[in-house]
């Protein structure tokens, strides 16, 4: 999807950018993904340089590029588009999803389950730390929400992972392999880094994070059987003693097959030919086939391309 509108940029501020990946429980309501399009349409300084959706999943995500302006005596970042943005897609998501009414063979722990920045072209990670706290704080005070924040949004750098793990992310609610509406007490056990304790149970939580780009990669496995998929799955894991670098999960995915969902932390030490072979060995001794994976995303490098040739064009 492409915005027909951009400001002119020049070459040098067309490398001082940032992303957003923008994850949202909900791919089956049309209409409700039309009303989230509309709200970030309004803001043409930002662009959708993708979509991905997977309606077994449930989920959808948003993959957002704009640029930065820094001040120019301190070069601190002072304002991007994509503050405006992304509020603006979280509150019309809010608006069109109930999490109540959400199920989905994709964990999730709210109607927005994550929202991450990553720096890209000459940008640092500090500056997409500096969006993710800014953005943070809109979502928490405007829309009163719990967030939780991680990686280089994080005081301590805590992880994504294991914010997850504690709030009970990974464990199955409905009918032994799917995730349905809010599971977890109204009141939070620990105090989200940014908004209230009470969980508006329409809406769920939010965590946002700030880190080097990340590549999901999955893998199908030719089996209905979502615990030895999972088996696999944690061995192929660097929590398990597995990859390192690489986090993965197994779900769900269709009648006849599941998925081992990964996260490839640094792809460029650990990337999706050594994960397919991995997973592969650990699927044969079991007696399992699995077809070849395939990315959700683009690199950051195919990205920032992308998002020039627009620029170029339309200007």
């Amino acid at each position: 999807m492409e915005n027909k509108k951009m400001m002119k940029k020049t070459t040098d501020e067309q490398s001082m950018l940032l992303g957003c990946k923008l994850y949202i429980s909900e791919s089956r309501n049309l209409a409700a993904l039309d009303s989230i399009e509309r709200a970030a349409a309004l803001h043409q300084e930002t662009v959708i340089m993708e979509k991905f959706e997977d309606r077994v999943y449930n989920r959808v995500r948003y993959t957002l590029v704009s640029y930065v302006i820094h001040d120019s005596s301190t070069d601190s970042p002072i304002y991007s588009p994509l503050q405006q943005t992304v509020l603006a897609m979280v509150e019309a998501a809010f608006q069109a999803i109930n999490l109540e009414h959400h199920s989905g063979a994709h964990p999730t722990l709210g109607v927005v389950d994550d929202i991450c920045f990553h720096p890209l072209g000459r940008e640092k990670l500090e500056e997409a730390a500096w969006l993710a706290k800014l953005v943070a704080r809109d979502v928490s005070n405007q829309l009163q929400v719990p967030v939780f924040l991680y990686e280089a949004a994080h005081p301590t750098g805590k992880t994504l992972d294991t914010i997850r793990r504690d709030l009970g992310y990974f464990r199955p609610n409905y009918m032994g392999s799917q995730w349905a509406g809010w599971a977890l007490p109204e009141v939070l056990n620990e105090n989200p880094d940014e908004g209230p304790t009470q969980v508006p149970r329409a809406r769920g939580i939010v965590i946002i994070g700030a880190s080097p780009w990340v590549r999901t990669f999955n893998v199908p496995i030719m089996s209905t059987d979502v615990s030895m998929t999972r088996r696999i799955s944690r061995k192929v894991s660097a929590r398990g003693g597995g990859l390192p670098t690489v986090q993965a999960i197994g779900l769900v995915h269709g009648e006849d097959s599941t998925e081992i969902a990964c996260y490839l932390l640094e792809p460029n030490r650990v990337g999706a030919d050594r994960v397919q072979n991995q997973i592969g060995l650990l699927a044969a001794e079991e007696g399992l086939d699995v077809e070849t994976g395939y990315f959700t995303d683009y690199s950051p490098e195919m990205i920032l391309e992308k998002y020039k040739k627009l620029v170029s064009t339309n200007q």
